[in-house]
């Protein structure tokens, strides 16, 4: 469970996020943080929320969303919102560090999904020393990280059928979990 303060160090994949209000706090009406987006930073896979709105407010820099398949700059004081169901992801084209206050609402378990993305990562980048790269292992493990969390991330690329198949090769491969089962 994420806490008020806590820093999700995600920089191989040039992000870091800074908790700023946790589901507790908001009685599970949001989770809010404060995004560092390092120079050149993709993003993540497009995706859709099913029942959560995601809105990114634009603090210091400049970041680019891609909505519906179309990407849309917003500069510093831009806030840009994006509906539950709707395909998106966001990336940093430009060299330097962009500052964006993020929020998904409702929280719904938003919090445990960063925090395994964040765990993944470590485990896949020397501790957060080395880039991670993207191969099998990384990819099977992210699959299974979605499959956990299907009502808070649902990928659009890769497809939920490679993400099943990616699942199917990771229980049956016998590969090292790091998450925790429920």
């Amino acid at each position: 469970m994420v806490t008020l303060n806590q820093t999700l160090d995600m920089t191989p994949l040039g992000m870091i996020f800074h908790v700023t209000k946790t589901p507790a706090e908001t009685n599970g009406h949001s989770l809010e943080m404060e995004w560092q987006l390092l120079p050149k930073a993709n993003g993540t896979p497009v995706h859709v929320h099913p029942t959560a709105t995601e809105t990114y407010q634009v603090l210091e820099g400049e970041l680019e969303l891609n909505i519906n398949g179309a990407w849309t700059p917003a500069q510093q004081g831009n806030e840009i919102m994006v509906s539950a169901g709707t395909p998106h992801t966001f990336r940093n084209p430009t060299n330097d560090v962009v500052r964006v206050y993020n929020t998904h609402s409702p929280a719904l378990q938003f919090g445990d999904y960063f925090e395994g993305l964040c765990a993944i990562v470590k485990k896949l980048s020397n501790e957060g020393t080395g880039k991670m790269t993207m191969n099998l292992n990384a990819a099977t493990r992210l699959s299974r990280l979605m499959k956990k969390y299907n009502q808070e991330m649902v990928s659009l690329n890769p497809p939920r059928l490679i993400i099943s198949v990616l699942n199917t090769i990771r229980e049956n491969c016998g590969f090292t979990r790091i998450l925790p089962t429920t």
